[in-house]
């Protein structure tokens, strides 16, 4: 009993460094590497006078009250991912099972013609927007619904941004991205296992998706910084930009529930919530003063969302 209690905080503790070495991960090194080129582009462009370094890692941002708060969570969640969410990943593969399973029941056996990679690029294509969409969707129920605020407004008491702020979210928020992604998964999943007869095993369906890999190049660890990188006006309109999702952490009123999406711009275009980054100059980050008091340390942020 006592091996597996540190079998099982060994690997807790271990799960969040393995981001860093997993191309399904934000911080995966190469993504990393891409963002910090992308902040070369605009630290010259901004003709800053501090060096690169300073400027990229500030002592004032990445040792912040907040920063440290980041890093916290980042490690507790880790916990929280070994022990709770890693046994629930399994509900996929059984929810696959069933969606393929009930539609072969309804609607009997395919007869659709396809070769191997036209099933896989359209599958790749329909998952990243069905993905796309839940996110946006849950993230937007986040915003609205106060019960669900309480605990994802966590992820707002930043009042500095890094790349590790990704990760500020509170346990019950992280189950619940989980179990979104889980289920986006199983239903397509089994939708085109179910169309391809069961020809193209379920393996094949796993892996980094195209769309999420080039997100995740062209400045994904941009968007929880400093660092204004923005995009040409008219892509504004269908990928939000880094500096985009900063303006959805601004602790100002006009800002609040803008550029909730998290890859296309297309949702907030259509829930009336997009804001593009020539609309806007200085940004402050944070719930404000008087909320922020609130979530100053880590118990605070675990804590408050159920004192509230």
């Amino acid at each position: 009993m006592l091996q597996e209690i540190i079998d099982i905080l060994f690997q807790s503790i271990k799960e969040p460094f393995g981001y860093f070495l997993s191309p399904k991960k934000r911080l995966y090194i190469l993504y990393l590497s891409t963002s910090l080129v992308l902040a070369l582009y605009v630290y010259f462009k901004k003709r800053t006078q501090v060096s690169f370094l300073r400027y990229i890692f500030p002592k004032k941002i990445w040792l912040n009250q907040s920063a440290q708060v980041d890093y916290s969570l980042f490690i507790i969640n880790g916990f929280f991912k070994v022990i709770i969410l890693a046994p629930i990943v399994i509900l996929g593969i059984y929810l696959q099972e069933w969606v393929s399973e009930l539609l072969f029941n309804v609607f009997g056996t395919p007869n659709i013609e396809l070769s191997r990679s036209s099933i896989v690029i359209t599958y790749t294509i329909v998952l990243w927007l069905f993905g796309d969409f839940a996110h946006f969707y849950l993230h937007y129920l986040m915003h609205k619904i106060p019960l669900l605020w309480k605990f994802h407004k966590i992820h707002h008491s930043a009042t500095v941004l890094n790349p590790i702020t990704q990760y500020r979210i509170h346990p019950l928020e992280l189950v619940l991205n989980n179990l979104k992604s889980i289920i986006v998964f199983g239903v397509v999943t089994g939708l085109f296992y179910y169309l391809t007869n069961g020809k193209i095993g379920i393996i094949a369906f796993l892996g980094v998706n195209v769309f999420k890999f080039v997100f995740l190049t062209i400045g994904s660890n941009l968007r929880h910084s400093h660092v204004k990188f923005t995009f040409p006006l008219w892509l504004e309109y269908i990928f939000i930009s880094p500096f985009q999702h900063q303006i959805h952490h601004s602790d100002k009123q006009e800002h609040y529930d803008k550029n909730i999406g998290s890859h296309l711009a297309i949702w907030d275009w259509l829930f009336g919530s997009l804001i593009v980054s020539k609309k806007v100059k200085n940004l402050r980050f944070g719930l404000g003063r008087k909320e922020g008091e609130k979530h100053k340390s880590i118990l605070d942020n675990l804590t408050t969302p159920f004192r509230k």
